[in-house]
């Protein structure tokens, strides 16, 4: 009976040691708005970021410089994710299953691999799919917010290359990396000194020999930090317009001074440079019958009419009289099915590779893409140097994403600013 009563004592004691434990996991280490941080999630999120880091040869800074910057980036998120549900930007299943697609047919796996593939790493793949749906959400967002009031015009396009070719910069590509030392909207002369004498000594530290990427995790407020504060390889175009003319007068190795910004002191490093090549591109000229499908007409009707109209074809009868009459392109079919010279990338995926593998003037098998099916025929091929007007696409592009990226920075430094925000200092 007393051996009983104790197992009972002990097993009521474990069971109130283990709630403590729950509630202690569960306390609050932000207020965001009307939602909340847990300690719990918090901590998962840095074990995730310390792995990660490790895994890079990164070398982890202090416990609560780490923890404070990934709440920081938890606390962006959550408001971006606040405002978009407020906006009513939602993702379906489908479109999440689509991506996930996407994402394994990228890395040359089937969608079952790529599940193990993230189980042998130790991946949940539940928590996969709810980051991923976060990122295509918050990817939205910020498209609506942001992307839509981007424009580009032509004389941005032209005088950049101007400027770019006066410079000799026309091929070179650069692989940078960036420290923010953030400063925020309104701050006192004295903030802003504080922050400056902060960005001074970060540019000394890392004259002096200290690891960038460990530098830029423990103190930088970019939303890169936790990537080593690597931005990649970019051309000249696809840099913050204020770093241009400081990137192009950079070495490998080197580190800029502080360069002042509405979001506070930016430290560029060059990490290292490369030059440019030409860029040749073949195009096709072909055309193209296309059934679609419909409550009437099924995949089996639309194959057996293509195949009717290439015998037709093969028998002597007109391709473009046959399209004109039998396409559902009514865009092309006025052109007797011709979609003109068209370059890599121009046409759905389907259709661009049974475009590439037919000979001139060959006929191909019933072809279908998500527009229906499609009997395709090449008239011709040419290759061509396309630098130029490569160039200029690729310029346009790349002035949009910076314009973008700067549009982000303030944007997001703004809702920042402006949100109700309270952090325990307590749980760092």
């Amino acid at each position: 009976m007393l051996k009983q009563s104790i197992a009972i004592l002990f097993y009521a004691l474990s069971f109130y040691v283990g709630l403590a434990q729950a509630q202690l996991l569960d306390r609050i280490v932000a207020v965001v708005e009307e939602d909340v941080i847990l300690e719990r999630e918090l901590n998962a999120e840095v074990a995730a970021i310390s792995s990660k880091l490790s895994s890079s040869n990164v070398m982890v800074p202090p416990e609560f410089v780490l923890r404070k910057q990934v709440l920081e980036r938890m606390v962006v998120d959550k408001l971006q994710r606040q405002m978009a549900a407020k906006s009513g930007i939602q993702i379906s299943d489908e479109m999440l299953s689509a991506s996930v697609s996407d994402i394994a047919a990228r890395n040359g796996m089937s969608v079952d691999a790529f599940r193990s593939e993230l189980a042998r790493q130790g991946m949940d793949y539940k928590s996969f799919e709810d980051n991923l749906r976060n990122e295509i959400i918050i990817n939205q967002l910020r498209g609506r917010e942001i992307g839509a009031r981007v424009k580009v015009t032509d004389a941005e396009v032209q005088h950049y290359m101007e400027t770019q070719s006066k410079a000799g910069q026309s091929g070179a590509q650069y692989h940078l990396g960036h420290i923010l030392i953030a400063v925020p909207e309104g701050a006192s002369a004295s903030a802003i000194q504080k922050a400056k004498d902060r960005a001074d000594q970060v540019i000394a530290d890392l004259r002096g020999g200290k690891d960038f990427k460990q530098v830029a995790v423990g103190v930088s407020d970019d939303d890169n930090a936790l990537k080593g504060g690597d931005l990649g390889w970019r051309s000249i175009g696809q840099i913050p317009s204020l770093f241009t003319d400081i990137v192009g007068t950079m070495n490998q190795g080197d580190v800029s001074e502080a360069i002042r910004s509405p979001s506070g002191f930016h430290i560029i490093k060059m990490l290292e440079t490369e030059g440019g090549s030409q860029h040749i591109v073949t195009k096709t000229k072909v055309r193209h019958i296309l059934i679609k499908t419909n409550e009437l007409v099924d995949d089996a009707e639309a194959q057996k009419r293509l195949l009717a109209l290439r015998e037709r074809i093969n028998d002597g009868d007109d391709f473009a009289a046959l399209a004109r009459a039998h396409s559902d392109d009514k865009g092309s079919a006025i052109n007797g099915g011709s979609l003109d010279w068209v370059g890599p990338g121009a046409l759905v995926p389907p259709f661009e590779e049974a475009m590439n593998k037919l000979a001139i003037n060959e006929i191909s098998a019933p072809v279908q893409t998500q527009f229906g099916w499609h009997m395709i025929q090449v008239l011709g091929r040419e290759s061509q140097d396309n630098s130029e007007q490569f160039r200029k696409d690729k310029i346009r592009d790349e002035i949009r994403k910076r314009k973008i990226e700067e549009e982000t920075e303030l944007w997001l430094r703004r809702l920042r600013d402006e949100a109700y925000v309270e952090i325990d200092l307590d749980r760092l």
